[in-house]
């Protein structure tokens, strides 16, 4: 069986965009020329690999196991052409990005936009998400998570230094009800909770004592996937939350949350960006690592 390489880059397109219309985009060609691509595919191989619907395209399990393969294949071919177009080395391009969404040091305005500003022909795609997935399989170029979610056979750079997480509250919510003087008193009070999906359970709070590190299962009064709304409803008194120092650190300084049991919120490794590892690395992501480096 033959198939046209174009063809197979037009499919993993389809499968990082989900959508014909935005494929087409990235093409430079027709949604119907997309949509009849993958059409001679699938009657090549016998098998659908999309579902269509009028608002969305979706993988097949068929579909999903030939991007899986296929995805580290045609980001290394992306890479390739990339370093043999790029002649004089100049990054350049549409760099996607998976990033968590409580990294706030590079996910500050400042920081981007410095790297922006210094290179103004690369295009920043950035997908702020909790979500834990295969950025290779996905379609993206590098990823900012935790150091300890990271797996082994990727290249990791710290993008900052050690980070812990904190229990805060209002001043209003300690004078109406006090603070715990140790987690296990945290099912006595209202507590604001986060969870990545509807279909996750609350994530257990993490703290450390004697060396030791344990998890407590707040039962949440609220329980979101914003940390936005989090800490919103902490400053306006509503309980106590929980996350990482540096999304509450703005409003730690003026006053309006106060971090509580910190004697059990040890510091740990912080965030790290990471990529797989590549014999060339495309200029843009080059040009991203050494923004990162020089910022630490």
């Amino acid at each position: 069986m033959q198939l046209d390489l174009n063809a197979i880059s037009v499919f993993a397109i389809v499968a990082e965009e989900r959508n014909f219309r935005a494929a087409a985009d990235r093409l430079g060609v027709t949604r119907s020329a997309v949509s009849q691509t993958i059409r001679r595919i699938e009657e090549s191989l016998g098998v659908a690999l999309v579902q269509r619907t009028t608002r969305s395209v979706s993988l097949t399990e068929a579909g999903q196991r030939l991007h899986a393969e296929i995805a580290p294949a045609v980001a290394d071919i992306r890479t390739a052409l990339e370093e043999a177009t790029l002649q004089t080395g100049r990054p350049r391009g549409r760099l996607r990005l998976a990033v968590s969404s409580i990294a706030e040091r590079f996910l500050s305005g400042p920081f981007l936009a410095d790297f922006a500003a210094a290179n103004p022909e690369v295009a920043l795609d950035i997908t702020v998400t909790d979500e834990e997935f295969d950025i290779v399989a996905e379609g993206f170029d590098a990823g900012v998570r935790l150091g300890e979610v990271i797996e082994q056979d990727m290249i990791a750079v710290a993008v900052a230094g050690d980070e812990r997480q904190l229990a805060v509250c209002a001043p209003s919510y300690r004078d109406r009800f006090g603070v715990p003087s140790h987690p296990a008193e945290l099912a006595l009070h209202d507590c604001i909770g986060w969870r990545p999906s509807p279909k996750a359970a609350p994530y257990r709070w993490e703290f450390a004592e004697a060396g030791k590190e344990f998890r407590v299962a707040v039962p949440p009064r609220f329980t979101t996937n914003d940390m936005a709304l989090m800490i919103k409803l902490a400053v306006a008194g509503a309980g106590i939350t929980f996350g990482m120092e540096q999304s509450f650190r703005p409003m730690i300084e003026r006053g309006d949350l106060i971090p509580i049991l910190e004697p059990y919120s040890p510091y740990f490794a912080g965030f790290y960006l990471y990529y797989p590892s590549r014999r060339n690395v495309a200029p843009k992501l080059r040009a991203l690592i050494d923004h990162v480096q020089r910022g630490r």
